[in-house]
Order: C-alpha cells, then structure tokens, then sequence
C-alpha cells in the first residue's frame, strides 16, 4: 500500500485522502459520472419510463371508466328513486280512494239501514197512534154509559131513590154540553 499512496504523491505513513477530493482522479470521475449517468438516462428513458408512463395512463383510464360507471350507477339509482316515489304517490292515491270508496259505502250502507229503521218507527208510530186514537174513541163513547151508571149508584145512595134511565142519560148529555 505505501507503494500506490508514494506513486500518488503521498508520503509514508500519511492517510490517502477522500478519493473524489483528489484532484489528480476528477478527470476518469467526470468520464465514470457522465457515462454511468448516461447509461441510466438511457435505461430510464427506453425501459423504465415508458413502463411507468403506461403504468400512469392504464390507472387514469381506469379512474375514468370508473367515474363514468360511479355516474351511471348514480344516474340509474336517481332513476329508480324517483320511480319508487312515483310509485309510493300512486300507492298513497290509490289508498286514498279505496279508503274514501269505503267510507262512502258504508255511509251509503247506513243511510240506508236508517233510513229504513226511520221508515220502521213512522209506521209503528202511526199504528201506535191509530190504536190509542180508537182507544180513546172507545173510552170516550163508554164514557157516557160508565157516567150514567155512576151517576145512579150516587143518586141511589145519597137520596135513596129510583131515577131512570132517561133521566140519568139527559143528565149526563147536559153536562157534557
């Protein structure tokens, strides 16, 4: 070793300085640097790159594909909401009807039910009223008969005599009068 640091211009028992600090190698460093870059450049340009750049271009493609399918999914899935809000409309319609068809049916239904029960009370209040009417009539024709009768017994008893019939029945026609 004391024979390559001697022939480099250091002396014995001296430490080699940092290689790329020698000033008498930066000439093969500069060739070795510009060729090793030059190597690399190429590599990157013909192989790498090219790779990556397809690699790139691959990805966006594919984030655009699946930003239009995102969008369609999202066009479709608005769709289909608004159709089963349409949907629901019509179903709340229809149930509004069938409710209101139900409801008018049934009134139409007791209207007639209480129409006939009404229908059912005229009649027997009317036959009602017929019976007492002759009843009444009744009563009062026998009014008379049941006066005179009550009228005897009272002039039987108080007075103790005999009046007759026609007499009691003028009596009784006087005071009706």
């Amino acid at each position: 070793m004391a024979s390559t640091n001697t022939e480099v211009g250091i002396e014995a028992g001296a430490k080699a300085p940092f290689p790329p600090f020698q000033t008498e190698t930066f000439a093969s460093q500069l060739l070795w640097l510009a060729l090793t870059f030059g190597l690399f450049y190429v590599l990157m340009a013909k192989v790498a790159l090219p790779r990556i750049s397809s690699i790139l271009e691959v990805r966006s493609d594919r984030i655009a594909q699946d930003l239009d399918e995102a969008n369609r999914l999202k066009d479709e899935s608005d769709a289909a909401i608004a159709a089963y809000e349409q949907e629901l409309a019509e179903a709340k319609s229809r149930a509004h009807a069938i409710a209101q068809e139900a409801r008018d049916k049934s009134k139409a239904e007791l209207d007639a039910t209480r129409a006939g029960v009404e229908a059912d009370l005229t009649t027997k209040i009317t036959e009602a009223e017929t019976r007492i009417a002759g009843i009444k009539k009744k009563a009062m024709s026998e009014v008379g008969s049941i006066a005179e009768d009550t009228a005897s017994s009272i002039v039987s008893e108080l007075f103790g005599g005999k009046v007759t019939k026609a007499e009691i029945a003028s009596a009784v026609s006087g005071a009706k009068g």
